[in-house]
């Protein structure tokens, strides 16, 4: 086990690698950000900010010279720098599980190969994989295969001109064709496993997309038991066949006719687990930095119902949101990251509400918005 006041390596400075790091302050361990962002959140509040390129190689050693151990805010990083730290101290996820998380064509056949059932999908590395493809896929999104986020990188297709179309848009890389499938709703499990194999599943989360980006998460999931359990299988069978360790999240669609698909792995804390920070015993955030210095798990029991709010940049049109609206509602609980340029999309914040009953905490997480935001519309859902 690696204890307090060892310094820990995280590599990426966002909102996760923030989170992070004052979890791991709060049980009084040490924290090394490498960021090439001057401004980075996470390097912001870390007690050292490393700013340079993720494979850079002399900041990397530095990682390697001054940290016990080091993990991972974003599945982008490069998987290659992960596996050179891992030759110098422990690293927690492996760069092979993140390598394959990177690219929706691996990702969809470790799902596959894992028994889980997805949507019905194509894969188009060429044009010519255009050819004949299946009508039954159309309507359908394709996705590019890497490098993709909060839908970003995807257009939806009903044709296969227009998904000739669209692959010439993203400049011809490997891509993913996913037929579209009636929904009822989206769930994610976030799972935490330790390096002995032990596994713990926070509760499942009910999750409402606006353009591609996270709204709002409802815990628990309105969903039957049956199907949250089928959910929690799921995602402690991708964490024992990625022989992870660390905290990941796998997202699921709900179809209509009441079916499971597995949708994405993101191995990493979660945007749909933030809620745990305020409404569970211990948060994402504790969780990955156990299992990065391999501490016994902790509980993740759900103290309340709790609905999450992603605040977007959005909010900030018309200069800063009305914080006395949110602030008078004793059960509101904000968490701003510390960004300093708010943008349309952008993630800058979310808040948690809590209730007695998920539907009432949604309600009242909803008319908080209505007030703190009057002018900002997202969409439609």
């Amino acid at each position: 086990m690696i204890f307090p006041d060892a310094m820990l390596g995280m590599l990426g400075g966002g909102q996760l690698g923030r989170m992070f790091t004052l979890a791991a302050h709060s049980m009084g361990y040490r924290v090394t950000v490498l960021d090439p962002d001057p401004l980075s959140p996470a390097g912001a509040v870390a007690d050292v900010h490393l700013k340079a390129a993720y494979q850079d190689r002399e900041a990397l050693q530095q990682l390697a010279d001054t940290c016990v151990a080091v993990t991972t805010e974003f599945e982008n990083v490069p998987a290659a720098s992960l596996r050179w730290l891992a030759g110098h101290c422990a690293v927690r996820p492996a760069g092979d599980c993140v390598a394959i998380a990177q690219d929706r064509i691996r990702e969809k056949r470790f799902l596959s190969s894992a028994g889980l059932e997805v949507a019905p999908f194509a894969v188009i590395e060429r044009e010519a994989d255009l050819d004949g493809l299946d009508k039954s896929l159309f309507p359908g999104v394709l996705k590019r295969a890497r490098f993709g986020y909060d839908g970003k990188g995807q257009a939806r297709v009903a044709t296969t001109e227009q998904a000739r179309a669209a692959f010439a848009a993203m400049g011809a890389e490997p891509c993913v064709l996913e037929k579209l499938v009636t929904l009822a709703c989206e769930v994610s499990v976030v799972v935490a496993r330790g390096d002995d194999g032990a596994v713990r599943c926070f509760p499942v989360a009910e999750n409402r997309h606006r353009n591609g980006i996270l709204d709002v998460s409802i815990v628990p999931a309105r969903i039957s038991h049956g199907l949250a359990q089928q959910a929690e299988r799921a995602a402690v069978e991708v964490a024992h066949r990625f022989d992870y360790c660390g905290v990941l999240a796998v997202e699921f669609f709900v179809t209509a006719d009441g079916r499971l698909l597995a949708n994405e792995i993101a191995p990493r804390p979660h945007n749909s687990g933030h809620y745990t920070i305020d409404a569970c015993v211990t948060s994402q955030f504790e969780q990955q930095v156990r299992t990065l210095c391999g501490l016994p798990l902790g509980d993740t029991r759900l103290l309340s119902p709790v609905a999450m709010v992603n605040l977007l940049g959005d909010a900030w049109q018309h200069g800063q949101p009305a914080w006395d609206k949110l602030f008078v509602h004793p059960e509101a609980k904000l968490h701003l990251y510390g960004k300093h340029e708010a943008r349309p999309g952008r993630k800058m914040g979310h808040y948690t509400v809590l209730g007695p009953t998920a539907e009432e905490a949604l309600q009242r997480a909803l008319a908080i918005r209505a007030t703190l935001c009057p002018e900002f519309t997202l969409g439609p859902a």
